[in-house]
């Protein structure tokens, strides 16, 4: 236990220009997609919301014309 709190004191805290560099550096990594990967994926978003839309819909309006019938057994 002491010899962990030793160990996190012993880490110093990181400047702000080195917090910077390491931003940039991590940044420059990163593999951005292209334009048409993004427009590619954007359209395939779009058409999966439509269809889950549409599903939850249906399972809403029937799930709606359950409960009206139920309480109409009332």
């Amino acid at each position: 236990m002491a010899d962990e709190q030793k160990a996190v004191a012993k880490k110093t805290k990181t400047s702000i220009p080195e917090f910077v560099n390491q931003v940039r550096t991590e940044t420059s990594k990163v593999v951005w997609p292209t334009r048409e990967e993004t427009i590619r994926t954007a359209i395939f978003v779009f058409i999966f919301m439509v269809i889950l839309s549409l599903f939850f819909f249906g399972v809403d309006s029937l799930f709606n014309a359950l409960v009206n019938f139920l309480l109409t057994l009332a």
